[in-house]
């Protein structure tokens, strides 16, 4: 284990810096939080092994605009309620073995 020694003011001036990062990052991340506490959010991931269907059914839901989603960096999140919702509607389409989609 290596030991390094630096004078108790550069200790502070880093705690100091940290404090401050922590509280930039609390504050831009504030708005967001409620959007996230009101209702669960799924990724696509968890969209396709909840419906049971592959990524390419899920994009065609989102084109035709069957399941509504929002954009968070770069990355796509669903409602729990909306994925349920289209459960219990029963799912518009059926997908075969291979993916491709049967109306």
């Amino acid at each position: 284990m290596e030991v390094v020694a630096i004078e108790k003011s550069a200790l502070d001036g880093l705690k100091n810096e940290l404090r401050e990062l922590l509280e930039m990052t609390e504050k831009a991340t504030e708005k967001y939080t409620p959007i996230f506490k009101e209702e669960k959010w799924l990724d696509n991931q968890e969209v396709c092994l909840m419906m049971n269907i592959t990524k390419r059914t899920l994009q065609t839901y989102k084109d035709k605009g069957l399941l509504p989603y929002s954009k968070l960096n770069r990355k796509n999140y669903y409602k729990l309620s909306d994925v349920q919702a289209l459960l219990e509607a029963g799912q518009p389409y059926n997908t075969n073995g291979n993916g491709s989609i049967h109306e």
